[in-house]
């Protein structure tokens, strides 16, 4: 079906509701102004030529407002008074619900109202297809997975609420009969990534996914992996192909002679959960009387659950039907991808539903955000490499991954396939296969999350590396050189990188440390009863999905105030600031104003769309594009790796309209320059300096004047732009006074002097190949970390001594929010290796016992602050894009420190975390 904004709200319209969408403001009686608007103007970093953190001084003095902060009585217009509500889950998922024994909420501590499965259905409520999967396990069925939602209880008293959630705590009032076992459903994804190349690096692919697509197996076996043989019944020609090309790949490693290194080898990773600051919360209001629906909601896809939330309610009977939504976006205490397509957000809207006329607040504490919250995936792997011993090159690498998807789909294709893209690390293979399946189980449900898959394939990937080194008695180092992906060479999916690949340089960096050099004589020096060893590793990540928007509208006030709006979440990321410094590239200064999570003040770009971004093939793109309002996605959701390179991609393009149609018209009229005059073309030669603009030979002009000048000129005073990238930009043309203007944007909007947002309907448009979704990624950062740890031989107490990280993430817009991204990866990194774990199943968070005693993360005394040194390599170019890096820097630390592990006591662990008792029980 083919949407927009507008004709979405007309849509909705049409079912009786129309839908509004907007940043949540501000906590005083003066509607939503200022209180969630980030300040901008703060002091010039000169470092950067830009602003330190503009949110830093809200944070730091507690005024930063996150939707767990608010309650009814904060929002104008809304009743005083708020009512709470408890989302029960099932601690089972092999058992027939048989429903609730409440009695022990007696007398006063009695639900006011109780929304189950059977009241879903009664008012005609509908899951949008992504959530697949009942809102609610009705009585008779048994739970689709622990942890699934059986019944909503709402309290119109705090006190009554609080006192049952803690009677309700331990979860056996939630009643079960017939065993059944766990339900079985398909798998969510089974993929296999094949490539062979040519015989000489020049030469085309003998045969790869971006050749031939990406496939999957037609059969499946009774049990729940697929049957990846090329010689099983079923399969489709593509497939087949593939599979007759990896079992190739697959003999040849098996048949490897005496010249050759094979290895082997199992790896398995943990489920952990993202531990963010602030458990999911909302808030929600329904007035019977103006059939209204007021939303405070923080999610990391503003969007998106916006549209979801209509669908929900679309079809809904009277009195449940709202004739109109408001949904509001607060800030986000913490994301990590756990909060990206959340069906939390159906509960809140159906708290208020269910209970009109007063408002609901509905918030998990830890317990609740453990059994209900989205984990990383568990993923068990195998991978078989071979390795020439005379060159220590790698001439072929097999893996298989099986990943557990836990109990609704949510991301685990994607993040499968991700793992999959990601199994060869920084390495170039000239063969690799590798299978890989998400299944359905009854677990948590798992999905996106920091790493995003690569996070596990890459820590296998180079605790491998490492053995193979050791075994070939190379330097680490040095045989990872050795293979190391140069800039034109291809990936596993057989296309090349388009921006810089610079992990030769991250391993110089990590040799030339002293960290590496001295850990010979720093081993030798170890106290007795102290083990030392050293570890490194270097990975890449990919940043963006191969199917990214952007949404930016920056305006000019007379007096030089510059606004910016975003589509994009602040979520700790430092989106506000960074688009901040982006535009001030353009502006000259730093904005006064950053609105972040927006979705509704973009409608004058009249935006439509329709297929799927990620499938459609390129007749269907091509004839869709000749709509100038047509593009293949109008919103993504927020993931802190695509923050610098998406979020803030459409505000500095809409910024770069308002210079060159605004404020450099305005220049030349204050430097008398006519038409005519060959300077009144030099406007790539303007430079900013200290919020003036100074061209060579000409008076410095501040913002303020060329501001007043461009609105009494009824120049261009604001823009708003979309932009989209399918591993490249978007580009078209728009006509504007009278010129072709180019740039990597396919929507624009603009405003001359004090005048309305007009739509530009561009002239022409070349949107990316479809053929590019056949990439596993086109985009990349590289990453690289050398750890020392001290292991008490006696306890098995691990010490990180010293640690040293290096990577590159090109034109760092913010330079101390990527330090500081860097910094918690760090740490993440060794609560992952070390200390974080949950059991898949019934000992696991699904029961809904657990809590921070059970679930240890890494603190301060675990990581050594004082000795972690890291280094932000500068960009390439001056003019280099920001990549995205919040990932990568997580991901070598884990394998660091596992080689670290390993070259202390001699043993190498297959799987993650290792704990102390794992240690103690080696050195035994």
């Amino acid at each position: 079906m083919r949407t927009s904004r507008r004709e979405f709200m007309k849509w909705v319209s049409a079912g009786g509701i129309s839908l509004s969408l907007s940043h949540l403001a501000a906590a005083e009686p003066v509607a939503f102004p200022a209180r969630e608007t980030l300040p901008g103007r703060g002091k010039l970093n000169p470092a950067i030529g830009g602003a330190g953190r503009v949110d830093g001084v809200a944070k730091v003095t507690g005024s930063k407002l996150y939707a767990s902060d608010f309650r009814a009585n904060d929002l104008p217009g809304w009743p005083e008074k708020t009512s709470h509500a408890i989302l029960v889950r099932a601690p089972d998922a092999t058992h027939v619900y048989l429903g609730m024994d409440l009695a022990r909420l007696s007398g006063a501590l009695k639900p006011t109202v109780i929304v189950t499965a059977a009241d879903l259905a009664r008012i005609n409520a509908r899951v949008p297809a992504y959530y697949e999967g009942d809102l609610f396990c009705p009585v008779g069925k048994t739970p689709l997975y622990m942890g699934q939602p059986v019944a909503l209880l709402i309290f119109e008293q705090f006190d009554t609420y609080d006192r049952a959630r803690i009677a309700l705590r331990d979860g056996t009032f939630v009643q079960f009969g017939e065993e059944t076992g766990p339900i079985v459903m398909p798998n969510y994804a089974a993929y296999r990534f094949t490539r062979v190349a040519g015989a000489t690096p020049d030469a085309p692919d003998v045969y790869s996914p971006v050749l031939a697509g990406w496939v999957t197996p037609g059969r499946t076996q009774a049990s729940a992996l697929p049957v990846w043989s090329s010689t099983a019944h079923k399969n489709e020609a593509g497939y087949e192909k593939a599979a007759v090309y990896g079992d190739q790949i697959r003999a040849e490693i098996a048949a490897s002679e005496s010249s050759a290194l094979v290895l082997d080898r199992t790896f398995d990773t943990q489920s952990v959960d993202p531990m963010f600051m602030e458990p999911e919360c909302g808030l929600g209001w329904y007035s019977a009387k103006d059939k209204a629906l007021e939303l405070v909601l923080g999610v990391q896809s503003p969007y998106e659950a916006a549209e979801s939330i209509a669908f929900l309610l679309g079809e809904t009977k009277a009195p449940f039907r709202p004739s109109a939504i408001n949904a509001q976006f607060a800030y986000v205490g913490g994301g990590f991808g756990g909060r990206d397509h959340t069906p939390f957000i159906f509960y809140v809207t159906l708290a208020a539903i269910f209970f009109p006329d007063r408002p609901v607040r509905l918030a998990h504490d830890r317990y609740q955000q453990f059994q209900a919250g989205i984990k990383r995936h568990a993923i068990k792997m195998r991978s078989r490499m071979s390795v020439d011993r005379a060159s220590g090159k790698i001439t072929a690498f097999a893996a298989d991954h099986v990943l557990d998807g836990g109990g609704l789909a949510n991301f685990s294709a994607n993040v499968a396939t991700c793992a999959a893209t990601a199994a060869i690390g920084i390495y170039d293979v000239p063969k690799v296969d590798v299978t890989t399946v998400a299944e359905h189980t009854r677990g948590v449900t798992a999905g996106s999350m920091r790493g995003y898959g690569s996070l596990q394939t890459m820590t296998a990937l180079e605790v491998l590396i490492d053995e193979a080194a050791l075994a070939l008695k190379l330097d680490p180092i040095d045989f990872r050189r050795r293979n190391a992906l140069k800039q034109d060479g291809r990936t596993m999916t057989g296309n090349p990188y388009i921006v810089s690949v610079r992990s030769l340089e991250v391993l110089d960096k990590l040799e030339q440390h002293a960290i590496w050099k001295q850990r010979a004589a720093e081993k030798a020096r170890a106290t007795s009863g102290i083990l030392v060893g050293t570890g490194v590793a270097c990975v890449t990540k990919d940043y963006g999905t191969g199917g990214d928007s952007s949404n930016g509208r920056v305006e000019l006030s007379p007096d030089g105030r510059i606004a910016i709006f975003c589509d994009h979440v602040e979520m700790g990321n430092g989106i506000g600031t960074a688009l901040a410094n982006r535009v001030a590239l353009h502006l000259g200064s730093i904005a006064d104003e950053v609105a972040v999570s927006q979705v509704g003040v973009f409608d004058a770009l009249e935006l439509v769309t329709s297929g799927d971004c990620y499938t459609m093939d390129q007749k269907t793109q091509d004839k869709a594009e000749k709509d100038p309002r047509w593009v293949p996605s109008i919103s993504s959701a927020t993931s802190a790796s695509i923050g610098a390179h998406v979020g803030t991609h459409a505000a500095a393009e809409a910024a770069r309209v308002i210079f060159r149609f605004g404020l450099w018209p305005a220049a030349l009229a204050l430097w008398n320059i006519g038409p005519r005059d060959p300077r009144a073309k030099d406007f790539a030669k303007a430079q900013w300096k200290d919020g003036q603009l100074t061209m060579v030979g000409l008076p410095s002009l501040p913002l303020a004047k060329l501001a007043a000048t461009a609105h009494a000129r009824n120049l261009v005073t604001g823009a708003v732009a979309h932009g989209f990238s399918r591993w490249s930009w978007a580009r078209a043309r728009f006509p504007i006074n009278g010129e072709q203007y180019r740039a990597e944007i396919d929507g624009l909007a603009l405003r001359r002097g004090a005048g309305k947002f007009t739509r530009i309907n561009r002239a022409s448009v070349l949107f990316p190949p479809t053929d590019n979704n056949r990439m596993g990624t086109a985009y990349t950062a590289a990453c690289g970390a050398t750890v020392r740890v001290e292991i008490e031989k006696a306890t098995g107490v691990l010490r990180i001594a010293k640690a040293y990280t290096a990577f590159e993430c090109g034109q760092a817009l913010v330079p101390e929010v990527v330090i500081g991204q860097a910094q918690g990866g760090f740490a993440m990194g060794v609560g992952y290796a070390l200390l974080e774990t949950l059991p898949p199943f019934e000992g696991g968070p699904g029961n809904g016992q657990w809590n921070l005693g059970q679930y240890l993360v890494a603190r301060g005394s675990d990581l050594s602050l004082r000795d972690v040194e890291i280094e932000l390599m500068p960009p390439l170019t001056p003019d280099e894009l920001p990549k995205g890096m919040a990932e990568v820097v997580m991901i070598p630390i884990v394998p660091a420190l596992l080689n670290a592990i390993h070259d202390a006591i001699g043993h190498r662990f297959a799987a993650l975390p290792v704990t102390q008792a794992m240690l103690k029980g080696a050195l035994a």
